[in-house]
């Protein structure tokens, strides 16, 4: 418990002020941890973070999360144009490779470098809408998870996904999406009060859809945690003492932030 605080601390030692100043700062940041995200994908599968079929992975990512690295490449450096070129040579790879890198290989790591280049594109473009935007998603990732481990360890009874998450309850996913609903809702009202431009909608739209990324929210949860799973891993990576990895530590705001991107947020 007490290197978990320690990592959490420190974590937000650098994290909160990046997170504030935004711009360049904390965009290197977030390129960093899609790095390291990308990075644990390989390692679940056991590839090689040096080896061809990484390498192709990360470009692939970094298409998605950055695109203006590849600005001027093919189409503009789009999602169409470089991520599909990378993606095609990586098949193209499975006919060189003897078997070694197969195309069930390929479709991980392209979905991979999708999910947890997107996800933390949307974390980019969410800071440069606004500080309140990535507040907003941060909260409901914070206090839903919160909510659900304080409530479910008090009033748990009913598994909601034993085969996947066998200490997550029913009980727990419902008082984190409420804590999250009234606790977010007064961070909207307040906001929306001093600075109304700040949110596309009205309090109460807003306010429904912050039940649906609360959700949305832990079925990205349960999603790391079916991932790691099948992979017979306890945690994504151990870049986080006491936390395990990046992919552990987001997952949640990897789904609610391209949730918040289809409502038209980001």
């Amino acid at each position: 418990m007490k290197q978990r605080v320690i990592t959490a601390v420190v974590a937000l030692l650098v994290f909160l002020p990046l997170l504030y100043l935004g711009g360049l700062p904390f965009d290197i940041l977030i390129t960093a941890l899609g790095l390291v995200a990308m990075s644990e994908f390989l390692i679940m599968k056991k590839k090689l973070l040096v080896s061809v079929e990484a390498i192709l992975a990360f470009l692939m990512m970094l298409a998605v999360l950055v695109p203006v690295f590849f600005e001027g490449f093919l189409t503009q450096g789009n999602l169409g144009g470089s991520f599909y070129f990378f993606a095609l040579a990586m098949l193209v790879y499975t006919v060189f490779s003897k078997n070694r890198f197969s195309f069930d290989d390929a479709g991980v790591l392209v979905l991979g470098a999708l999910y947890a280049g997107l996800g933390f594109r949307f974390m980019i473009l969410a800071r440069a809408e606004s500080l309140w935007m990535m507040l907003y998603a941060l909260l409901i990732v914070w206090i839903t998870d919160s909510g659900a481990y304080l409530i479910g360890r008090k009033l748990g009874k009913h598994k909601l996904a034993p085969h996947v998450s066998p200490n997550k309850t029913w009980e727990g996913s419902i008082g984190g999406t409420l804590s999250a609903v009234v606790i977010v809702g007064i961070y909207l009202y307040f906001v929306q009060a001093q600075f109304p431009t700040s949110f596309p909608y009205d309090f109460t739209r807003m306010l429904l859809l912050t039940l649906v990324f609360s959700v949305g929210g832990q079925l990205g949860d349960l999603i790391e945690s079916a991932l790691k799973r099948y992979y017979g891993v306890k945690d994504s990576g151990k870049i986080l003492p006491g936390h395990g990895g990046i992919l552990d530590r987001f997952d949640s705001l990897l789904f609610v932030l391209p949730l918040m991107h289809f409502a038209g947020l980001i």
